[in-house]
């Protein structure tokens, strides 16, 4: 692997390059809240070979909307299930926007 292919990889918003520890000291939150998010089915991390728990930025950006929702008293599983309706909202205009272009 190059450098170039090694810096690629940091531009891809999938590839989980963030500990846990990481993400939650870019997120200004706790482990216990990426855990929590993980359990309510939000966002899974991958697993790195020793089973440590690794983020991408798509999920950081995730998780960033669920702590905003959390911060302003949302209760979590609630936040975690606006995150994933919000989230499917815009894949749907998303795709009706590019059948819109081809017909």
């Amino acid at each position: 692997m190059t450098a170039d292919d090694s810096f690629s990889r940091l531009e891809d918003d999938d590839y989980p390059a963030y500990t846990m520890g990481r993400a939650a000291e870019m997120l200004g939150t706790t482990q216990g809240f990426l855990r929590a998010i993980g359990e309510a089915r939000l966002i899974t991390p991958l697993r790195s070979t020793g089973g440590h728990r690794r983020y991408s930025r798509y999920q950081l950006r995730i998780a960033a909307r669920a702590r905003e929702l959390v911060d302003a008293g949302t209760p979590i599983d609630a936040a975690c299930r606006i995150v994933i309706l919000e989230d499917q909202l815009e894949e749907a205009q998303r795709i009706n926007a590019e059948h819109h272009r081809t017909t």
